[in-house]
């Protein structure tokens, strides 16, 4: 009997073991390469917001971070464990898409939002994608879940000529979405070390361009430009700004288009209206900001400052509707921007997901407030 048990032990020992190891290298596999400190330095050193000391990027602004509660500034990892109480209790309105549902010939402008900060923009009859995510914003399947499913898998995307990461965060960069596309004919633009993340999951080195700020990326006639930001990079608690983040100048023959990437409000907007701008259409995130770090994401005030100071006809709102980032209600960040841009005359698009918008052209509504 004792022998019985001793097995038995030695059996579930074992399965743990295995469990604990098959867990450790699928987080490690999540997370992705990077490069060395040596590589970095050699490839970063000429860079001037690069510390070669720290082997790290450095924002423009320095990050303020709260710890105190009553800012709310510390809420926790383990409330990404667990479902959000700031969630939609229903279904959120979507407009399920699949690859028959995208002309053979892209628009010279149009796009789809598809939850959170991945949207594909039709832009001179091509077709780029940007932060796609389709799943959830962790390394395990469990961690930081999604409100609802996207509009669409990403198997039913239609060909993308395109893929531009803004910066390696979970709810930007997801591993499963780069290794889909890595044997396909698509080209990618990511800020500055992001491009081992992607050779690390099967990505040719060749169809990766890495962009310092104000570098930028031909293709066809579109322009891309990388432009600076105030945020922070990293997967682990290892790597926290060993990789780039970025905003985007996207500039097509007759349209010109800016992506704010995550970012807080600083100077850097009216710059880049003054050298990039004006602009058609600008894509702003404007969720998951919190009075404990007042400077990592914008507030809705700001959002409607953005559109000002970057000179753009169009504000279309991102980073929201999918993930609890900051603890807030999920439909407070939209319905404050939207008053506030009524309240200034901002226009505004606010499509369903997987509605196919063209500037201009396309009505939208208030879908939050529909449900």
């Amino acid at each position: 009997m004792r022998s019985k048990l001793k097995r038995a032990l030695g059996i579930f020992s074992l399965v743990v073991l295995i469990l604990l190891v098959a867990v450790a290298w699928h987080v490690n596999d999540q997370i992705g390469e990077r490069y060395s400190h040596d590589e970095s330095k050699t490839k970063f050193a000429a860079i001037p917001y690069y510390n070669s000391a720290l082997n790290e990027f450095v924002s423009p602004q320095k990050l303020v971070y709260a710890k105190d509660s009553t800012t709310g500034g510390d809420p926790g990892f383990m409330r990404f464990f667990k479902r959000s109480p700031n969630a939609p209790q229903t279904a959120l309105p979507t407009m399920p898409l699949s690859k028959s549902d995208f002309p053979r010939v892209p628009e010279d402008l149009a796009f789809y939002w598809f939850g959170h900060s991945t949207v594909l923009i039709e832009l001179d009859g091509r077709r780029l994608l940007i932060d796609p995510v389709f799943e959830n914003a962790g390394p395990l399947p469990f961690i930081a879940q999604r409100f609802a499913n996207p509009p669409l898998k990403r198997e039913d995307l239609p060909e993308i000529d395109v893929l531009m990461i803004t910066h390696d965060h979970y709810d930007h960069l997801e591993t499963n979405t780069i290794k889909y596309f890595a044997d396909k004919n698509v080209n990618f633009v990511v800020p500055l070390g992001v491009g081992a993340r992607l050779k690390g999951w099967g990505v040719p080195e060749n169809k990766i361009t890495e962009l310092a700020w104000h570098q930028s990326y031909q293709h066809d006639s579109i322009d891309i430009t990388a432009t600076p930001g105030v945020h922070y990079s990293g997967r682990s608690n290892k790597d926290r700004n060993k990789t780039l983040w970025a905003s985007y100048v996207i500039k097509g023959g007759y349209k010109n288009i800016f992506w704010s990437g995550d970012t807080g409000y600083s100077n850097h907007f009216k710059e880049i209206g003054a050298q990039y701008g004006p602009f058609d259409v600008a894509f702003v995130e404007i969720d998951a900001w919190n009075k404990g770090w007042p400077n990592t994401h914008l507030f809705p005030e700001e959002v409607i400052n953005v559109i000002s100071d970057v000179k753009a006809e169009y504000l279309v709102p991102i980073h929201l509707a999918t993930f609890d980032l900051a603890l807030h209600p999920w439909k407070e960040s939209i319905r404050m921007v939207s008053d506030l841009a009524g309240k200034t005359n901002t226009k505004i698009l606010t499509p369903v997901m997987g509605q196919k918008t063209v500037p201009g052209v396309t009505s939208t509504g208030k879908w939050w407030e529909m449900r």
